[in-house]
């Protein structure tokens, strides 16, 4: 039991916890980043950026507008609940995607 106990130290030494991984690969998961998270996943969708997988950019206008539309809804659900820099971003957003996704359906 001693030596994974040494083995497991070894290992934190080596590459730090695991906490401090996630710290760094995840950024802080709150209402903006949630929503700035839905809104790359729609500028994917509407071909405006690569896939990350792929690394390709391919249109999907049918998810796109569902991601358009989830926004849509939080943004109605979450009305009097947001603070002005969280109301701004939705209301940004929302424009900005419309526009794209005019521009890509043409």
């Amino acid at each position: 039991m001693a030596e994974l106990d040494d083995i497991k130290k070894k290992v934190q030494d080596e590459v730090g916890t695991c906490e401090a991984v996630e710290e760094h690969l995840f950024p802080e998961l709150n209402f903006s980043t949630f929503i700035l998270s839905l809104s790359t996943s729609a500028m994917v969708c509407l071909g405006e950026l690569p896939d990350p997988i792929s690394n390709e950019k391919n249109a999907n206008l049918p998810l796109a507008k569902q991601t358009i539309t989830i926004i849509e809804i939080l943004k109605e659900k979450t009305k009097g609940n947001l603070n002005p820099d969280e109301e701004r971003l939705i209301d940004g957003i929302l424009y900005d995607l419309h526009i794209r996704y005019v521009k890509a359906a043409c």
